[in-house]
């Protein structure tokens, strides 16, 4: 029987050695201050500030943290990689998961200039941050023209009820795979 972890509802793994021979999901030093999360949040404003007077995105900046060190910082690139998916927290995301050579961002706190949108909240669940720091609001955000509560406002809705059609196709040759997925002896869960 599968078992849920309380913090996010998502699936409990058996923890694995990592290279820095910490466990996943285990606990480092978390005693990190608050002169220290203000330093890496401002870090995190200014790389937002940066960035987007160098031409490199909209004015939005992250940072991947462990115990008070940068890990990885992303910053916003969806107009300058034609990604609409590069926003800043998944770009520090994604730098941070390659860096540390591992998927599970357990034992790292994500600092970011702007509340996540739904789409990068959702990224640091499945990344298992420990923490998420803010600055700017979702509100501030949509004052100046990045309005999230529309995809807020869907998220919950029944597929049938949403704005944006969602279709099931070919249900029954595609859950073959899924099948095919559980018996799977080498699969590596995430």
């Amino acid at each position: 029987m599968q078992s849920y972890d309380a913090k996010f509802g998502l699936p409990v793994r058996e923890p694995e050695r990592l290279i820095d021979g910490n466990r996943r999901g285990g606990r480092r030093n978390r005693a990190v201050n608050e002169d220290v999360k203000e330093t890496l949040m401002r870090r995190a404003i200014e790389l937002s500030a940066r960035t987007m007077r160098q031409g490199k995105g909209g004015p939005f900046g992250a940072i991947v943290a462990r115990d008070g060190e940068v890990v990885a910082e992303g910053w916003n690139r969806v107009t300058s990689t034609n990604d609409p998916t590069a926003h800043a927290e998944v770009t520090a995301i994604r730098a941070a998961a390659a860096r540390l050579g591992r998927f599970s961002l357990a034992g790292c706190d994500l600092y970011t200039s702007c509340e996540p949108c739904p789409m990068c909240l959702a990224a640091a669940y499945w990344a298992r941050v420990d923490h998420v720091y803010y600055a700017n609001t979702r509100d501030d955000a949509a004052r100046i023209g990045f309005d999230d509560s529309a995809i807020y406002g869907e998220i919950g809705k029944p597929p049938a009820s949403q704005r944006l059609p969602l279709q099931r196709l070919l249900g029954d040759e595609a859950v073959k795979v899924f099948d095919e997925w559980v018996a799977k002896p080498d699969k590596v869960m995430y």
